[in-house]
């Protein structure tokens, strides 16, 4: 796993409404300029502390979609789509770390580690080339970014 760099395209389109979505009192975590098919969407994932509601993803569209409009950032056509990072979103950037440290993500492996091509654990330090977690006999273990296919949040819905 790499942490996320944002392409031009997208670097551009977040300074953009990055301003928004801090007036808004969003948290900006993501923006994802792909094709799929015949189609190129660029999507927009938002989330607060109280989590985000469509109210909340309705309210970020309009002026979302009126400064692209407005400074015409991508010269193709596209689906714009405003979302919520999800209950069990992935962390791509350093600042997802962040503001995860203390919370349980789930790690898989590219190729098992000590027999386990998965676990969960508490989240408790990252920096650009590992991941540092607390399992849940209490051990701190270090994994390499390089090992890693993905960190999602988790949450456990027993």
């Amino acid at each position: 796993m790499k942490l996320k760099k944002f392409g031009g395209t997208e670097q551009k389109v977040y300074d953009l409404i990055k301003p928004i979505t801090d007036e808004l009192e969003y948290f900006l975590w993501d923006v994802s300029y792909v094709k799929e098919g015949a189609l190129w969407y660029l999507r927009i994932f938002i989330d607060r502390d109280e989590g985000i509601t469509i109210e909340d993803c309705e309210r970020a569209t309009a002026p979302i979609s009126d400064i692209l409009d407005k400074t015409d950032p991508i010269s193709q056509s596209y689906m714009l789509e405003v979302g919520s990072a999800g209950l069990e979103r992935e962390l791509l950037k350093e600042e997802h770390f962040e503001v995860c440290i203390g919370d349980r993500v789930r790690i898989r492996f590219i190729r098992g580690i000590d027999g386990e091509k998965e676990i969960c654990a508490e989240l408790k330090d990252a920096d650009k080339e590992s991941v540092t977690v607390v399992l849940d006999s209490g051990e701190e273990k270090v994994y390499s970014f390089g090992d890693i296919a993905f960190v999602k949040l988790y949450l456990d819905f027993e």
